[in-house]
């Protein structure tokens, strides 16, 4: 009888924290893992197609600490029951970068981590302050300052206004 007393709240517990996840947190999850995916692929060209150190360090930041970003997305995400989607073998980005080399490719490089990072500190910000899934919005909220401090770096990389 305890068994079945226990199992029961176990399936009321999990059934409430899915019942808070929002299609919102969903298509945030979706968003969120297409940026990761997006800026460690752009990340890795800065090593063999930038002339700049700084651009060099950056990409490397990015590579890191959108892995490390990535994993705590898949384990938040996990938490709640929502399936990342499969990783893109396409990026658009990374693609266009990619035919660029040297100065042309810093300019270029540093014009997407501008825009990205604008973008992502947008949707982090909104998903840290909604309502819905406390999992994954503790993701977005722990998450935020770093996309915040990336935005400020951007703001020194090649072909930005002075």
């Amino acid at each position: 009888m305890n068994t079945q007393l226990i199992a029961l709240a176990a399936a009321l517990a999990a059934g409430s924290a899915l019942a808070a996840t929002t299609k919102a947190d969903r298509e945030f999850v979706e968003k969120a893992a297409a940026a990761n995916a997006g800026e460690i692929a752009v990340g890795r060209l800065a090593a063999t197609h930038s002339q700049d150190a700084k651009v060099k360090a950056f990409g490397e930041r990015m590579v890191a600490d959108h892995t490390k970003a990535a994993d705590e997305l898949k384990a938040a995400a996990s938490e709640d029951g929502i399936t990342l989607p499969p990783s893109s073998a396409s990026n658009p980005d990374a693609e266009r970068l990619a035919r660029l080399n040297g100065a042309e490719f810093d300019r270029a490089f540093g014009d997407q981590m501008r825009s990205d990072h604008a973008k992502a500190v947008a949707l982090f910000s909104e998903e840290s302050k909604a309502a819905g899934d406390a999992h994954v919005k503790a993701f977005a909220s722990r998450t935020l300052p770093t996309l915040e401090e990336h935005r400020k770096m951007a703001h020194s990389l090649p072909g930005a206004s002075k």
